[in-house]
């Protein structure tokens, strides 16, 4: 009989979609997150709320009424190593935050096994990529010192695939679940730490929901890979629409940035497809562009790097840039790329120098 894991998450946003399906487990979950968020999880638990296949209505998962128990609270005050497992669920810029850096220091020094669900890798997971200047790519990092305690073997990546929003009418802890594809992990250096990922996924596998209707399967799977490099699948999205919502002045919807202009959409998913089958990934790894531009006609909003960058923010994670220095490595580079990263830089810039007038 598996046993039940103790499990920290930091990040209540996007952490309580992952932490939602976890429950059903029966696992003790704690969320790191701001004041307000952890009094009204404390008090009221979180919704989830997921669109099912042949039903008008989402299914909303209410934390309180799953099998597992969720408490909330500051990143003070946390010891990692009375975690079995560490989930990073915040947006890059936040780990140099006072308070939270101090605590992903502890979890990194801990060697409690850390799964990041951030579109940023972890630069101790990039280390699990041979053959690369590691060195050189910080400057794609906000503050690359806060992943100095990490050993690499500790550390995995989860693909954040599936998108989901706060409603903006709603209180801050209902999340609606927008695109319900699946998590996708790469497995840990350690058996055992993979083995307590194994069996999350196959808790996940089983679940099935009671309905007016009857039981049903619900989406967003964890699913579990030997290959480091399935959670890359990520990057071509990210360039090729994520990144691209940014604009001289402005953002647009993810399916406009990718729609608007397919052949360039292509052109960079495939540099980056390709970057990624050049680091080692096999071709079946990845996410073939078809694929991608299907799942982006739903994507009707701005990508939040794009709405971060509107609404002032001095940092946000640069997965473009980390791309482009790893291409640059290998001798590559993309010119619908370089003009992006240029127009994000120029932006963050402007946003600096408004925050520092």
């Amino acid at each position: 009989m598996p046993g039940t894991y103790k499990i920290l998450l930091m990040g209540a946003s996007y952490g309580s979609l992952l932490a939602s399906k976890i429950l059903f487990g029966g696992h003790k979950l704690h969320l790191v997150c701001l004041p307000a968020e952890a009094d009204l999880i404390n008090s009221e638990g979180f919704r989830v709320r997921l669109p099912v296949r042949g039903r008008k209505d989402p299914v909303e998962l209410d934390s309180r009424k799953l099998p597992g128990k969720v408490t909330a609270g500051p990143a003070a005050g946390v010891n990692p190593k009375d975690y079995d497992l560490v989930g990073l669920a915040m947006q890059e810029p936040q780990y140099r935050s006072p308070g939270v850096r101090e605590l992903l220091d502890a979890v990194g020094k801990s060697r409690v096994p850390c799964m990041s669900i951030m579109n940023m890798p972890p630069l101790p997971y990039v280390k699990r990529i041979p053959g690369l200047d590691y060195e050189a790519l910080k400057p794609a990092y906000t503050d690359p010192s806060v992943w100095d305690s990490f050993d690499p073997a500790t550390i995995t990546l989860n693909s954040p695939d599936p998108q989901a929003i706060r409603p903006p009418d709603e209180k801050v802890n209902v999340l609606m679940v927008t695109l319900p594809t699946n998590f996708k992990v790469a497995r840990f250096d350690d058996e055992k730490s993979t083995a307590m990922l194994r069996q999350l996924q196959n808790e996940i596998e089983a679940i099935r929901y009671d309905t007016p209707e009857g039981k049903v399967e619900l989406p967003v799977k964890l699913k579990v890979y030997d290959s480091i490099f399935v959670p890359l699948a990520k990057w071509a999205m990210l360039l090729a629409g994520n990144y691209r919502c940014v604009t001289k002045d402005g953002m647009r919807t993810a399916q406009e940035a990718v729609h608007s202009d397919i052949a360039t959409s292509r052109s960079v998913y495939n540099f980056v497809f390709d970057l990624c089958v050049k680091l080692g990934a096999k071709p079946e790894d990845l996410v073939p562009f078809e694929k991608y531009a299907a799942a982006a006609q739903s994507l009707t909003r701005p990508a939040s790097a794009a709405r971060a960058l509107q609404n002032g923010a001095p940092f946000i994670e640069r997965a473009d840039k980390l791309v482009q220095l790893i291409a640059r490595q290998k001798g590559l580079s993309h010119p619908a790329i370089d003009a992006q990263v240029a127009l994000v830089d120029a932006r963050l810039e402007a946003n600096r120098k408004k925050q520092a007038a």
